[in-house]
């Protein structure tokens, strides 16, 4: 083999060793594209706190109803975090925030996690879910107590099938207690009141008093006779003791 052959593979050999590391250059870096690239589902990182996974669930086929945001929220700090807001970071719209069964705030424990939707889990929900709008993405704002805000781009899914066990469910409406209405008695004739049964017995007690008080007066002549027996016999004492002592002589 020639000189010039080994110079010439040389320099090709050389030149496309400064091609590549000319392309791996462009991957390096902070701002390198691939980078960029994130999975199917919204994920953020911001201090202590990361969100997975969340999305906007609103009604299948654009039917009335609540939409919901569910999401995995980390709290990788030493100290409890209070999810004190969510909002649609485009229209400000602001969601109702509940804890587990629906009491309480939602609180991310210090090492923990907390489960934005489902049930049993907090809750996030938008009660009219054509506020959350139209489109693949909404951004939403979080805000936490001792982070600040936290904003990402979720996805926005029908609330059918996979997503079914996340989505919100509207509040039962309680059912009226229906209210008793009286009845007549039922020994009473058709037409007739019910009171009217009571009505006579009061008339037949009143009967029966104004007996018994003529009964107490008739028994008056007799208290009377005996009253002035008893008078006579005070007179017949007052007399003898009215007789003049013997005097002696």
């Amino acid at each position: 083999m020639s000189s010039s052959s080994i110079r010439r593979g040389t320099l090709a050999a050389t030149a496309l060793a400064l091609s590549l590391a000319a392309l791996t250059a462009c991957g390096a870096g902070n701002n390198a594209e691939t980078l960029k690239i994130n999975p199917d589902n919204a994920r953020v990182t911001a201090g202590s706190i990361k969100i997975q996974n969340a999305v906007v669930i609103t009604p299948a086929d654009e039917a009335d109803g609540p939409a919901a945001v569910s999401a995995r929220i980390f709290n990788n700090g030493d100290r409890d975090q209070t999810l004190e807001r969510l909002t649609l970071a485009d229209g400000g719209q602001e969601l109702e925030l509940s804890g587990a069964n629906g009491r309480g705030d939602v609180v991310v424990p210090a090492g923990g996690s907390v489960m934005l939707g489902g049930e049993g889990h907090a809750s996030a929900v938008l009660p009219d879910g054509h506020d959350a709008g139209h489109g693949a993405t909404k951004k939403l704002a979080f805000e936490f107590s001792r982070e600040g805000e936290v904003r990402l781009a979720a996805f926005i899914v029908a609330d059918d099938g996979e997503y079914a066990p996340w989505a919100a469910t509207p509040t039962p409406t309680p059912t009226p207690t229906p209210v008793e209405t009286g009845t007549s008695s039922p020994d009473a004739e058709p037409g007739e009141d019910a009171g009217t049964g009571t009505g006579t017995d009061a008339t037949d007690g009143a009967e029966g008093g104004a007996e018994g008080a003529d009964a107490t007066d008739g028994a008056s002549p007799d208290a009377d006779a005996t009253e002035n027996a008893g008078q006579g016999t005070d007179a017949a004492e007052g007399a003898t003791s009215s007789e003049s002592p013997v005097t002696e002589q």
